[in-house]
């Protein structure tokens, strides 16, 4: 059980969060909406263990996490709108340095895991910055899965990318939650957030839960 509480975040006098509270379960998927600049992808770093919150706690099963990135990164499997990749490797050399130079580690991932699934196999030989959009995508959630962490949290997983890759994705995620997988997300797409088990929206600091369902003129109200 992932259990959030009380985080706070500022920049100089501007406070980015205030007190954010909430929690998920496995094969739980918690969404978070709100307009840009709110303080989503702030939210999902300190998450990941990437950036520190002021104060406020964040336990995973009873152990904390915050103030403590070695654990958050053994437990978290961070997908950034920023793809992570080195262009100028290839897919498998990019594959290879997340999972720590293990050749044993990665080939099982491709024969049975996550890469298998998301279909990186096909592109191993191509240059990482050659590959489409949604392709990079699924190569970025196969690195940050690589050490096969219980919480997957995403920031925006279907940007830019055309219909296709958003609903293979999409399906991928339902896997991962049928396997007892936590997964966090930021999204504007009706259909990511049709996936989530409980909803919230991010506005002046405060995260608020509102009910699953909402149409996107609704959404769009919480915002305002």
């Amino acid at each position: 059980m992932l259990e959030v509480s009380g985080i706070c975040k500022s920049y100089g006098k501007h406070r980015i969060l205030n007190g954010v509270s909430f929690s998920a379960g496995p094969g739980q998927c918690v969404g978070i909406a709100g307009s840009n600049g709110c303080g989503k992808t702030t939210l999902l770093s300190i998450l990941a263990g990437t950036l520190r919150a002021d104060s406020g706690s964040i336990r995973m099963d009873g152990a904390e996490l915050l103030g403590n990135p070695k654990a958050a990164a053994g437990l978290t499997a961070y997908v950034p709108q920023e793809n992570p990749l080195i262009g100028d490797l290839s897919v498998r050399d990019n594959l290879l340095l997340w999972h720590r130079g293990s050749k044993k580690e990665m080939e099982r991932d491709l024969a049975e895991g996550c890469s298998s699934v998301l279909g990186i196999g096909s592109i191993l030989k191509k240059r990482a910055d050659t590959l489409s959009g949604g392709m990079k995508k699924r190569l970025s959630i196969a690195c940050a899965l690589s050490g096969r962490a219980p919480v997957l949290i995403m920031d925006e997983p279907g940007a830019a990318l055309d219909l296709e890759c958003k609903r293979d994705i999409q399906a991928y995620l339902k896997t991962y939650m049928e396997a007892g997988g936590t997964v966090i997300l930021t999204s504007h797409e009706m259909e990511e957030l049709a996936l989530c088990t409980s909803m919230y929206v991010l506005k002046n600091g405060i995260l608020t839960k509102i009910r699953n369902g909402l149409s996107a003129e609704e959404l769009i109200r919480q915002f305002q």
